[in-house]
């Protein structure tokens, strides 16, 4: 744990920072983490159509890779991401922040981010990237879709506390230099892992999810037909099925396994070690820079 116990000091004043924050502030950084996130899934997306002959480990690490990008322009831009925000657990937990306060921080990022994502989705409409590579690119987030919404709620809940657990990770080990490009390659492979192997997102998900219900609109039926999509086998996409079988297990999935497992599990530990009190902040400073 003494890897990760080094860097609690920040983590626990970079919560704080997160907190404190003006609300407005916060918000449009959170707009933006939203809007990055989805990028990386239009990266995703696009390096993981048209490939039915490669190797489906291969293919998967590829787009996990390049997803892995959300989350470096997140952190190197000093933007709002839910899934990192929830943290701040340890600076409540540590007597910083209250929970209160703490929560209305939570809430806000998760709308921005929902804002960010959603903005993305009329682009991408806009844009006509649906019909890329003949179409194979709208139905390749069909896909993708339909099989975020067909998890058991169990599963997604466990899915999304996986996620987080390697986003927190992630996080935490760009708190472990001040060096630009050493944070970006420090993060590239949690998330390619998490990615790659399909948990799940909760802020991702408010562009996949909202986008593929799009795509079933506006992708022409006799294309939609010949894969198989028939107006049944879509019925799933729906705005409140989407909610119920997805954004609400896996948001409280990513909150206990960041917050939880992540967070508040080494604070934890380091409090049962009797190690020095993380009140006396050594690195508040760099930490109070630093907003993921």
């Amino acid at each position: 744990m003494k890897l990760f116990s080094e860097h609690l000091q920040t983590v626990i004043a970079s919560g704080e920072g997160k907190v404190n924050k003006p609300s407005l502030y916060r918000f449009i950084q959170a707009i933006y983490a939203g809007f990055f996130i989805g990028l990386a899934f239009v990266f995703y997306v696009t390096v993981t159509t048209g490939s039915p002959d490669a190797h489906w480990g291969t293919v998967h690490l590829m787009g996990g890779v390049v997803f892995s990008l959300g989350l470096i322009l997140v952190v190197l831009f000093g933007m709002e991401l839910f899934t990192s925000t929830v943290l701040s657990a340890v600076a409540c937990a540590q007597g910083r922040v209250s929970c209160a306060r703490m929560l209305s921080c939570w809430i806000e990022v998760y709308v921005g981010n929902a804002v960010g994502a959603l903005i993305l989705v009329g682009l991408v409409c806009g844009g006509g990237l649906y019909m890329t590579d003949g179409g194979m690119w709208g139905l390749n987030v069909i896909g993708i879709a339909l099989h975020k919404v067909h998890h058991t709620w169990s599963q997604a809940f466990v899915l999304g506390m996986m996620c987080n657990i390697m986003v927190c990770l992630a996080v935490w080990f760009a708190y472990m230099s001040k060096d630009i490009g050493t944070k970006a390659l420090l993060m590239v492979m949690p998330v390619a892992l998490f990615v790659a192997t399909g948990f799940e997102h909760s802020i991702a998900n408010m562009f996949m999810l909202p986008v593929g219900i799009a795509f079933k609109y506006l992708l022409p039926t006799e294309l939609l037909l010949s894969h198989g999509y028939t107006e049944q086998a879509l019925e799933a996409l729906s705005f409140s099925h989407i909610f119920t079988a997805n954004l609400i297990p896996v948001t409280l999935g990513n909150i206990v396994g960041g917050a939880g497992f992540i967070g508040l599990g080494i604070w934890a530990t380091e409090k049962a070690s009797g190690a020095q009190d993380p009140k006396v902040v050594e690195n508040s400073k760099s930490a109070s820079e630093f907003h993921s």
